[in-house]
């Protein structure tokens, strides 16, 4: 691909062992690179320590893809967060690779983010979901469902398998969360809530389309542990960004229901403690960052 400076995109592809994703999904997004109007720059995958032969087929079969490999595997955060961090356009798209983008996807939403500085993410239209709702669920600030609509909504929070961000806002809040999250769940959450805390717009775009390929990234794994990182992830998430004391007070009372009606919920509760160090730092920081309060984000996305 070569370099276009007038151009703004680029786009970040996580892979972990998805070679054959990738072979299926890469010519559709070299195929949406050709399209002037999406003004895609790059193409970067980031191979988080495959033990296939993904780096090797990339670099044969699509050498115009900036290929970057690390040494180990080290989460979904901390691909997406070198990505970032090499990538060259003012805007960066993420893209799980069994997420497979339309050809004009960006033709839309690129200008709705460009004319507002404070837009931070946006999310795009996987048909059948719409803009995300939030809620506190028996003492859990957690994301909904919302509507399917036909005109760009506010959301609650930006689905990194497919989504724009700006890159400059990324840098400043500190992109993803690479101690506290991995290896993967609820840290395009925390990034998003850690952003609407600072002030910063998140919004749905209905007519950014892409194809989800569903969880085909986390297939391999066995549907018991992806069920408890999802759990633990998801009490690390109000531990660290939940602040308000009234809140807070709730879901104390809702972790003690949880673990009465379920014992083996108190296994969760152990897995998250471990990572109290890490919550301890970085629940500081965002006590010290956050503009808005949790009380009013929550009433802004019912």
């Amino acid at each position: 691909m070569i370099e276009n400076k007038t151009k703004k995109v680029s786009i970040v592809i996580p892979a972990y062992s998805t070679r054959d994703l990738l072979l299926k999904n890469l010519p559709n997004v070299l195929a949406a690179a050709q399209n002037p109007a999406n003004s895609i720059q790059e193409v970067i995958v980031v191979d988080d320590g495959s033990v296939d032969d993904s780096v090797d087929v990339l670099r044969k079969n699509f050498p115009e893809v900036r290929t970057i490999k690390h040494k180990i595997n080290r989460g979904f955060s901390a691909a997406v967060n070198t990505g970032v961090r090499m990538a060259k356009g003012k805007f960066v798209v993420l893209l799980n690779s069994d997420i497979y983008p339309q050809g004009d996807f960006l033709e839309k939403v690129l200008p709705f983010i460009e004319e507002d500085p404070d837009i931070f993410g946006v999310s795009f239209h996987e048909r059948g979901w719409g803009w995300s709702r939030a809620g506190l669920v028996e003492g859990y600030v957690t994301h909904l469902p919302g509507k399917e609509d036909t005109s760009p909504h506010p959301t609650f929070y930006v689905n990194a398998g497919g989504a724009i961000y700006r890159r400059d806002i990324w840098m400043k809040i500190g992109g993803m969360d690479e101690s506290i999250f991995p290896p993967f769940y609820w840290e395009d959450v925390d990034i998003s809530y850690r952003a609407l805390k600072r002030g910063y717009k998140l919004f749905w775009h209905p007519d950014a389309y892409v194809s989800p390929n569903i969880s085909a990234t986390v297939g391999k794994i066995s549907k018991k542990r992806v069920s408890r990182i999802q759990e633990r992830n998801h009490l690390l998430f109000v531990w660290k960004d939940v602040t308000s004391p009234r809140l807070l007070r709730r879901h104390v009372l809702g972790v003690a229901k949880r673990a009465i009606q379920h014992p083996g919920y108190f296994l969760i509760i152990f897995l998250a403690l471990k990572k109290i160090p890490a919550v301890i730092k970085a629940r500081k920081k965002e006590k010290r960052e956050s503009k808005i309060s949790d009380e009013a984000i929550l009433a802004r996305f019912k």
